[in-house]
């Protein structure tokens, strides 16, 4: 496949997951390592998101959130095209670093 084929896809997950407890407080936090070591940038603090290279990777990533779901809570995932994730608008604050470095990320790919 040439490059010029590839096309890549962002996937946000989205979640609420409990925490009045220590076990739900330990659940949530295996959840957002994990999504970390996955390769997931945090963009808020219960959404995260990750480029993927293809529909067939975004799909591998998915399965692995399935498998490491948290045993209580919600969480959803949504793929986007690299293209609809550039249209994408901060409306208040400031990019964090990692919000910056995310698009440069793309290019190295």
């Amino acid at each position: 496949m040439k490059s010029e084929e590839v096309r890549f896809v962002w996937m946000f997950v989205f979640f609420d997951l409990p925490v009045g407890t220590k076990a739900d407080r330990r659940h949530a936090t295996r959840f957002r390592k994990f999504l970390k070591d996955d390769g997931f940038l945090m963009l808020q603090l219960s959404v995260y998101a990750r480029v993927c290279r293809g529909e067939d990777a975004a799909d591998k990533h998915g399965q692995r959130v399935t498998k490491n779901l948290p045993p209580k809570g919600s969480v959803r995932t949504l793929q986007v095209t690299d293209k609809q994730y550039a249209r994408m608008k901060l409306l208040l604050g400031e990019a964090s670093f990692s919000e910056q470095k995310a698009s440069e990320q793309l290019v190295l790919l």
